[in-house]
């Protein structure tokens, strides 16, 4: 199934968090905060401005991007777990 996010929406796919810790401790599933960091899949066409124009996203697919901890809306395609979310919700792209 393929989903294509509208507007100023993108399809995030969470990166998953260290089993454990730098010291060697395992870390339990029910121990982990979820990731506030994924993998942009999909990005909508953009906000349409006041104007009627399309405002272009700054992020794009494959961007790595920090996000707020309680952003966005869980979904699960195909059996993966992703996250719609507005572009405001990213906090910042992560480079190199």
């Amino acid at each position: 199934m393929k989903i294509r996010p509208l507007n100023d929406r993108i399809l995030v796919q969470r990166l998953e968090e260290e089993e454990k810790t730098a010291g060697g401790i395992i870390i339990p599933d029910s121990a982990k905060e979820k990731p506030a960091e994924g993998k942009v899949v999909a990005v909508g066409p953009g906000k349409l401005s006041d104007s009627g124009e399309r405002v272009a996203l700054q992020v794009k697919e494959g961007d790595v991007v920090l996000f707020s901890k309680y952003g966005g809306t869980d979904v699960k395609l195909d059996g993966e777990n992703y996250l719609i979310m507005r572009e405001d919700d990213v906090l910042g792209v992560l480079e190199g």
